[in-house]
C-alpha cells in the first residue's frame, strides 16, 4: 500500500511507534524528514493507546515505522490505514523466549509458552540492519534524497558497529555472566554478548510478580552470586529493590530504551553506553 507523500514543507513525514525507531528515522532522514513519535517521553510503549489526532497523523504519513506485536494499537491502526508501513520485525530474526512468564513459571510451561521477544534494538547489529532497510525505503519514497539517506545510514552503522565493539570488549572478561532484571527485555543483549538474563517477570514490564516468582528470583540471584538487581527507568524499582534487599545486593538501572524519560539528555547510543557502564561492575568485569 502506498502512503500520502510528504507534508506541506516538502519533507517526508515519518511516524515511529516508539523511541528506538524514532532515533533511526531522525538519524537517517536528516533534514529531509519530519519524524513524529507515537509514544511520548516517559510513557510505557507496550500499552500505548492512540488519540484521534495520532491516528490521523499515522494515516497521512509518508512512512510508518513499527514493530508488529509490540504495540497492538499501532498494529491495528496500520492495518486499517492505506499507508506505507515498514514492520521492523520482518527485517531481522526475532528470538523466542520462555520468559513471557516470570522466573518462577517459565520452566513449568516450557516450549509451548514460548513467545517472540520484540526488544530487538538492544542488539546494535540488528538495529544497524533495520537502519539500512529504513534508508532503502526512504530512498524509494524520495529518490532525490537517496544518496543522503544511504550516507547517513552508513554513518549510523559505523556508530553502531563501534558500540557493538565496546560491548564485546567491555563484557569479555567478567566474573559472572548472569544479569537479574526486573522484566525480560534483555534477551538480545544477552544473546549478543554471551550473557544470561534472569528476569523477575516476563515480557510485559508492568506485570506484578507472584510470590512464587519473587521467591524464584531471589533463589536464582543467590545461586549466581548476583551483586546487582536491575530495574528500568519507566517502571517502579520496588520489585527489583525487594529482590535486592532479600539477597543483600544493590539495585541499579539497566535501561531497555523503550522510551526516554522526560527531559532526559542523550540518545540511544549514550543510553546504551550507560548500560555498559552499569553492567561492568555488576558482573565483575576486568579491563
Amino acid at each position: 500500500m502506498s502512503g500520502s507523500g510528504g507534508g506541506t514543507d516538502g519533507r517526508l513525514s515519518i511516524v515511529a511507534g516508539f523511541y528506538p525507531l524514532q532515533f533511526v528515522a531522525e538519524r537517517i532522514g536528516g533534514e529531509r524528514v519530519r519524524t513524529t513519535a507515537l509514544t511520548q517521553p516517559g510513557a510505557e510503549p507496550h500499552d500505548l493507546e492512540l488519540s484521534p489526532r495520532q491516528v490521523a497523523e499515522l494515516s497521512t504519513a509518508s512512512l510508518v515505522l513499527y514493530l508488529h506485536g509490540f504495540q497492538p494499537a499501532v498494529d491495528e491502526a496500520v492495518q486499517q490505514a492505506d499507508v506505507t508501513a515498514l514492520d521492523v520485525a520482518t527485517l531481522v530474526p526475532l528470538l523466542t523466549t520462555d520468559h513471557d512468564r516470570g522466573a518462577g513459571e517459565a520452566e513449568e510451561h516450557g516450549a509451548a509458552e514460548r513467545a517472540r521477544d520484540p526488544h530487538v534494538w538492544l542488539d546494535p547489529t540488528r538495529l544497524a540492519t533495520i537502519a539500512d532497510a529504513v534508508a532503502t525505503t526512504l530512498a524509494e519514497l524520495d529518490p532525490d534524497g537517496a544518496t543522503g539517506y544511504q550516507e547517513r545510514a552508513a554513518g549510523l552503522r559505523a556508530d553502531l558497529t563501534a558500540l557493538d565493539r565496546e560491548f564485546a570488549d567491555g563484557l569479555r572478561d567478567c566474573a559472572r555472566r548472569e544479569i537479574v532484571v526486573s522484566h525480560a527485555a534483555f534477551g538480545y543483549l544477552a544473546d549478543r554478548y554471551d550473557l544470561r538474563q534472569i528476569p523477575i517477570t516476563g515480557l510485559a514490564p508492568d506485570t506484578e510478580p507472584t510470590p512464587g516468582e519473587l521467591a524464584a528470583a531471589v533463589d536464582a540471584a543467590r545461586a549466581v552470586g548476583a551483586t546487582t538487581i536491575f530495574f528500568e527507568t519507566l517502571i517502579s524499582p520496588a520489585v527489583a529493590q525487594t529482590v535486592a534487599d532479600a539477597v543483600g545486593a544493590d539495585a541499579a538501572v539497566l535501561d531497555p530504551i523503550e522510551g526516554l524519560a522526560p527531559g532526559a539528555a542523550g540518545d540511544y547510543l549514550s543510553v546504551m553506553r550507560a548500560n555498559l557502564a552499569a553492567l561492568r561492575p555488576a558482573l565483575g568485569c576486568s579491563r
